[in-house]
């Protein structure tokens, strides 16, 4: 039961884009067109995962040496950079036009807050647990809240490509809409807060 409530409020409750409005700047930038919200969903998806589970025994190990204080931030921003690394690299093997479609959105999940805060949260939460149920917690937080980063990212860039068929007050156009269609969103997935 505790494995599906870390699972569901990663996704819905705890959507690290629709209720902490960590990750912004890919969201709202990558957002646009179905294709591209889906790769970088993806790869948010898996960068999130890996870094959860690498930092979860990272953190394990300078916890026991008591260097958690001074040097967390930086060995889970190296570990989060080596995933983007690899899959920067993939995509760009891979799908070179998804590579073109995402362009400096890509290397930025390195920065993204939002893959820092699951770490980060990870390290703050699970810690206190043994160490194989904090593992598969890290991982499935880390996961989930991957998947929820993708699924707001799907829904918005459904609304954004069906407000350019519209006839959108200038004013409103491009960044206002996209405020606003986020500022609807997080309403519409603050009705999950209730249920766990």
């Amino acid at each position: 039961m505790e494995y599906f409530r870390i699972g569901f409020g990663a996704i819905f409750v705890y959507n690290f884009v629709l209720a902490q409005f960590l990750g912004l700047c890919p969201f709202l930038g990558v957002s646009k067109k179905m294709s591209s919200a889906v790769g970088m969903g993806m790869a948010v998806v898996f960068v999130m995962t890996m870094a959860s589970v690498v930092t979860f025994l990272a953190n394990l190990v300078l916890l026991y040496f008591e260097m958690n204080v001074f040097l967390g931030i930086t060995v889970f921003i190296l570990v989060i950079a080596s995933f983007v690394q690899f899959v920067e690299m993939v995509i760009q093997k891979v799908s070179p036009a998804l590579y073109q479609a995402l362009g400096i959105y890509l290397p930025l999940i390195t920065t993204n807050c939002a893959v820092l805060g699951v770490t980060q949260l990870n390290a703050a939460r699970f810690a206190h647990w043994d160490v194989v149920p904090g593992f598969f917690a890290s991982a499935l937080n880390g996961f989930c809240g991957g998947l929820g980063f993708m699924l707001a990212m799907v829904l918005m860039s459904a609304m954004r490509e069906e407000m350019e068929a519209l006839p959108v007050p200038r004013a409103f156009r491009g960044i206002p809409s996209a405020f606003l269609l986020t500022a609807s969103l997080a309403m519409a997935f603050l009705g999950f807060s209730g249920m766990i």
